[in-house]
């Protein structure tokens, strides 16, 4: 783990989607955060050591999914599935397949393992299967300010984790879709999913994976927007959370009552032409129990504040 120190810094953005809005101070305790993201190797020590079992092989409930097709309520997770053209960037499920029998060890569904990959972060884990490591751990999952404390590097304000310019000098600095986005990847690397933790230079902290590879969850419920700013330099929020629980539901799903943590720092997916959000402000809603190919974590453990 790395120690990140306490402090005040610029949490947000003006200038990209609007729940990265607005820009604003907030201060931090100290704390330490994993390096990496929680790898399939370490995961596998996990579910040997507790027998955890993950949401993607439980089967759901049919009462949290009203109207959902019954021959669909199987065990399973959301695979990125590329089509070999370009299709509008308006449907998702042109490239996203929801696949029974995904899970960890078959990220890719039946067939599939994790075979050389035990240093690639570990997916197709939903909220409560990260939380349940942190525990085991003796650790917990970061908030939203910590992570993105943590991701910033000591350059607050910057518009990426390592600067400026998303490609200096023509280096990629993250494991992020390069081409056009979902039909063709133009990356040099071997892998055209996740890549080992640490294929790409750390961040100013000396943490890997903040940026690309995969989406991380965060404790926070999401809102929409962040609060404004304080008015007074006194009054600057410390610790900030998220919303609440009940405003995190997906207004556009009102019979679905899945409250929806916020996710951090973009993955191997987001590209130029479609998901820019391989940035520290950036921030995404997931709902609690849907788990993919492209989330993953790491976690904290916060320092006793001294009364």
């Amino acid at each position: 783990m790395v120690r990140i120190a306490g402090g005040t810094f610029w949490m947000g953005s003006d200038i990209h989607y609007p729940e990265e809005a607005p820009a604003h101070r907030v201060t931090g305790d100290g704390f330490w955060i994993d390096r990496a993201p929680v790898t399939n190797r370490d995961f596998r020590r996990f579910v040997e050591a507790t027998g955890h079992v993950t949401v993607a092989e439980k089967t759901p409930d049919p009462r949290d999914y009203p109207g959902a097709l019954p021959h669909m309520l199987k065990a399973g997770s959301l695979v990125f599935d590329p089509p070999n053209h370009p299709v509008s960037l308006d449907n998702w499920s042109q490239w996203w397949t929801f696949r029974f029998g995904t899970t960890w060890r078959k990220p890719y569904g039946a067939g599939s393992s994790i075979k050389g990959l035990d240093d690639h972060p570990v997916v197709h884990v939903a909220y409560e299967d990260a939380a349940a490591y942190a525990a085991w751990a003796g650790k917990e999952l970061p908030t939203e300010a910590e992570w993105e404390l943590a991701a910033r590097g000591g350059l607050d304000g910057a518009e990426f984790a390592w600067g400026d310019e998303l490609e200096p000098d023509g280096r990629q600095m993250a494991n992020f879709w390069r081409g056009e986005f979902p039909h063709r990847n133009l990356s040099p690397f071997a892998y055209k999913r996740t890549t080992p933790v640490g294929t790409f230079p750390p961040n100013g902290y000396g943490l890997v994976d903040m940026i690309g590879n995969v989406w991380e969850w965060t404790s926070d419920w999401y809102t929409p927007k962040h609060s404004a700013d304080a008015p007074k330099a006194c009054c600057i929020p410390e610790n900030p959370r998220g919303g609440r629980e009940d405003q995190s539901y997906d207004p556009r799903q009102p019979q679905i009552r899945i409250p929806r943590k916020v996710l951090k720092g973009g993955s191997h997916l987001c590209a130029p032409n479609y998901c820019r959000r391989y940035r520290p402000a950036a921030r995404h809603a997931q709902p609690v129990d849907t788990s993919t190919s492209h989330i993953g974590f790491r976690c904290v453990i916060r320092e006793q504040r001294v009364s």
